[in-house]
């Protein structure tokens, strides 16, 4: 195999960079012309800062007055749930004398039953616990309406005054 003689690269040399006859602005002009040029970008740099210092005092305010009214607001919620809990205890309450009563009337009836002498005896013990355990029934759902429409009521009070002063609102 024959061997391909090697090429030369010629390099060319760089340009020569000339230097510049003569200053294009003299140090005065410099300085004038800096002058010119920074009173408006220091102008604009203090209007800059006078708009976020401002920015940031209306958030500090508007956070002051959020901040306010969630304390206020939670404070409504404690009040009613402190309301919505005694609430709850008075119903209970009231559930469970309505099923004692119940209960007794009930062994009362039983009672009644193991001595009655006749089939005619029998029914009318029946019909007469049934209309006075109707009458207790309806007295202990008109109660219990009652109390929860008041629980209902009062749980909310806090509430819905918070939510009027927060908007301003007349109750």
């Amino acid at each position: 195999m024959a061997i391909a003689p090697k090429k030369t690269v010629t390099i060319d040399t760089p340009p020569t960079v000339k230097p510049l006859d003569a200053p294009a602005f003299t140090a005065g002009e410099f300085e004038k012309a800096a002058e010119t040029i920074s009173a408006p970008v220091a102008e604009m740099q203090e209007n800059v800062r006078k708009a976020v210092e401002k920015t940031v005092t209306d958030a500090r305010e508007a956070y002051a007055k959020a901040k306010s009214a969630a304390e206020e607001a939670t404070g409504a919620l404690e009040t009613s749930l402190n309301a919505a809990k005694t609430g709850i205890v008075e119903i209970n309450t009231k559930a469970l004398n309505a099923m004692r009563a119940n209960v007794e009337a009930n062994f009362d009836l039983v009672h009644a039953l193991v001595g009655a002498k006749s089939v005619s005896d029998y029914v009318s013990l029946q019909s007469e616990f049934t209309r006075k355990q109707l009458e207790a029934l309806t007295a202990q759902a008109k109660e219990f309406g009652a109390l929860a429409q008041k629980v209902a009521t009062d749980s909310a009070a806090p509430i819905r005054e918070q939510v009027a002063k927060s908007f301003k609102i007349a109750v």
